[in-house]
């Protein structure tokens, strides 16, 4: 059943890196009738695009290890182990292109085949913000150093591991943030079917 809104008034209540917009509005309720007038912000900060870089022939994951502000009061600090990722700036971009685009600069290998997994809301209580999720097929051979676009303060370590190894990252806790919990947990519960997609590897 599709339900109604409406939206009051908006104002931006900030602009920056990101935008904070103010919403008055309501909303048909559950049980009928309308909600009161409530406020609620929201943080704009685009949409992005993540892919987990898996090395099929090797067993290989590519893990990349950046600070993260929003981690600065999380146990263990705020260098998060996480995949590859960036932001749709274009109107004209793909996610597929972003994805390409993303995985060149931050992880330094291209991509050879690309498997949508999902598009998610990050946390739609506070942000507009989705992700649409990919794993990517790359030679991880030669990958390694550091990375990043130095114009976008960019210091990425990548880490190259077999994928049993990044699942017990995964189930130490080291690895803390949804897209690449998502994207590792999908990759076990689909991994046969991907060797068979890209190959019978």
């Amino acid at each position: 059943m599709n339900h109604q809104f409406e939206v009051l008034d908006k104002a931006i209540g900030y602009s920056g890196f990101f935008r904070l917009e103010k919403y008055r509005l309501r909303h048909e309720l559950f049980a009928g009738g309308w909600s009161p007038e409530i406020t609620r912000e929201c943080l704009e900060r685009g949409h992005a695009v993540a892919v987990l870089p898996y090395d099929p022939e090797r067993d290989l994951i590519v893990l990349l290890e950046q600070f993260r502000v929003g981690a600065l009061d999380f146990p263990g600090g705020p260098w998060l182990l996480e995949i590859v990722a960036g932001i749709m700036d274009e109107p004209e971009e793909t996610a597929e292109d972003v994805a390409r685009r993303e995985t060149v600069e931050e992880a330094g290998c291209e991509l050879l085949d690309l498997t949508p997994i999902c598009h998610y809301l990050v946390s739609p209580g506070g942000t507009s913000e989705s992700i649409t999720l990919f794993c990517g097929r790359v030679h991880a051979a030669q990958v390694g150093g550091i990375r990043g676009v130095v114009d976008e303060h960019e210091d990425i370590r990548l880490h190259v591991v077999s994928r049993s190894a990044a699942l017990d990252l995964l189930h130490a806790g080291r690895i803390n943030s949804a897209a690449p919990i998502i994207a590792l947990q999908w990759l076990e519960l689909n991994h046969a079917r991907l060797l068979e997609r890209w190959g019978n590897l």
